[in-house]
């Protein structure tokens, strides 16, 4: 995932959200010195009980599930990506420039 910590400092200041889902059933106590010891700058939310990998369909990691600006789920792929490549940061350059949802009461 280092190429995904990258990413997220390049293009967390443009409303890029990673959030690393660790499904470890040991929780904390296995996650922390791991997330730790790679140095990763964007949040992990443990999930023993699998509650989010479930709701997305998350069988097998490293799983990504890309969610667009709406909060809609566009797009999964499973298994380990250059998402630094040409391909990767074009997808996310897409995703960036929709417009976001607006909030309740909005206009």
């Amino acid at each position: 995932m280092p190429f995904i910590d990258q990413l997220y400092r390049t293009y967390a200041p443009r409303g890029f959200v990673v959030l690393a889902v660790a499904m470890d059933r040991e929780g904390a106590r296995a996650v922390e010195p791991a997330v730790r010891e790679r140095g990763y700058s964007f949040p992990v939310l443990l999930d023993p009980k699998m509650e989010v990998a479930n709701r997305y369909g998350v069988h097998a990691t490293p799983t990504v599930v890309l969610i667009d600006r709406q909060g809609r789920a566009v797009g999964q792929a499973v298994g380990e990506r250059n998402w630094g490549g040409p391909p990767g940061r074009a997808l996310l350059e897409a995703l960036l420039m929709a417009p976001a949802r607006k909030a309740a009461g909005q206009s």
